[in-house]
């Protein structure tokens, strides 16, 4: 069928859906209410968020069990307000807003092993419980959790049937707050904005309970929370971001957004953070990163660098991050609709003169292009039924 009968079809289809979700479920928000330059405001902005599009909460660790074994994790929670996101010509809000997700990962390092679960839910009665409370951090989705209780953040994770994840978390560093303004807005775009806060240094303990058998842990984990309201745009085809803590207390996060060529955008920067919870902005000349190597995927046939130099010379920083597994790939086609290369990393190098070591978690976006044509059916019955159809119907 010629360019000339599907365009106009498709644009009669999209505007009848369009009056069919305003009746349904109510008008579309430009989710731009004039607050978007706003800076950062705690507590308030650890909490959820009415209108914000995109929202997160990330945490990330290291931790050693009393048996002396090591394992990192990822556990974040995502909340979608789909107003403005469309499948082809079907309003996503017709299906779900907001739309609530999470991933949860775990690499032993140890056994060699990585897990990874992920889920999501529009909050219905047919769906896993979800809730993001817009006046405390108290975050759900099924039976993973993220709560405060007198000032520490208590996380709680399974996967599958036989493995048990609880923490504790506790500030050892102030909250920084991300971006050139120093309030926290880290990408400033007209209407747009994201607004990104970390907590770099979290002193956690806890209990992992795996195949019936229960050790207890300590460790320290990284927490980012970013909000905002912005378009991905053909220039920005992904990022590369690493959260470094330096045996020498002082800690580092950097990302390149990279545009189509590969090229890290100006909105790349960063944050350095001394012993005593002083933060420094990094702008994107501030900073290198160089790739050492580079891994293959066995299943999506990717390639991701894998390795890296990261040098920060105003603040004596010359370090090589190398990840503890090679693939810590996760396939999340089935709820946010991407995959991508997170993992637990080590580092080695040198810190204001002297030899240090440390640990990082790097996130590695947009190497995998599938998420350009997303399939409906993966998105919304998970991946093997995805497979199944796509298989059936082409």
């Amino acid at each position: 069928m010629s360019a000339n009968i599907v365009e106009p079809l498709e644009h009669f289809a999209s505007s009848v859906l369009d009056k069919i979700a305003d009746v349904v479920v109510g008008e579309a928000s430009t989710l731009r209410d004039g607050t978007e330059h706003a800076g950062v405001e705690l507590p308030r902005d650890l909490f959820a968020h009415k209108n914000a599009q995109t929202e997160w909460w990330y945490y990330t660790g290291h931790m050693q069990t009393s048996q002396g074994k090591k394992f990192g994790f990822e556990l974040v929670f995502f909340k979608r307000r789909t107003d403005l996101d469309r499948f082809g010509v079907v309003p996503l809000r017709l299906i779900a807003n907001p739309l609530y997700l999470a991933h949860f990962a775990i690499t032993d390092e140890s056994r060699k092993l990585f897990r990874y679960e992920h889920r999501k839910s529009a909050g219905s009665l047919l769906e896993l419980p979800a809730h993001a409370s817009q006046t405390s951090l108290y975050l759900r989705l099924g039976n993973w959790n993220v709560r405060e209780a007198s000032g520490e953040h208590i996380l709680h994770a399974t996967l599958g049937d036989d493995l048990i994840f609880e923490t504790k978390l506790a500030n050892t560093k102030p909250a920084v707050l991300n971006g050139h303004e120093g309030v926290g807005v880290s990408f400033k775009d007209r209407g747009e904005a994201s607004r990104y806060f970390s907590f770099t240094r979290m002193k956690a303990e806890g209990r992992i309970t795996w195949n019936g058998r229960t050790d207890d842990f300590t460790g320290y984990t990284w927490m980012d929370r970013e909000f905002g309201t912005w378009r991905t745009t053909e220039n920005q085809k992904g990022w590369d971001w690493f959260s470094v803590q330096l045996a020498s207390g002082a800690e580092v996060m950097v990302y390149h957004l990279r545009n189509s060529a590969g090229v890290p955008s100006p909105f790349s920067s960063g944050t350095f953070v001394e012993r005593d919870g002083t933060g420094s902005h990094l702008t994107r000349e501030e900073f290198t990163l160089m790739p050492l190597g580079q891994w293959r995927s066995p299943r999506t046939d990717t390639t991701y660098p894998s390795g890296w130099r990261l040098r920060v010379p105003r603040f004596r920083v010359d370090v090589e991050i190398t990840p503890v597994l090679k693939d810590q790939e996760l396939d999340t086609r089935g709820t946010t609709m991407i995959v991508y290369w997170e993992g637990a990393c080590e580092v080695r190098g040198f810190h204001a003169g002297e030899a240090t070591t440390g640990r990082a978690y790097v996130e590695l976006v947009g190497y995998d292009r599938s998420h350009e044509k997303p399939s409906i059916t993966t998105f919304l019955f998970g991946d093997a039924l995805g497979k199944q159809w796509r298989s059936i119907f082409g």
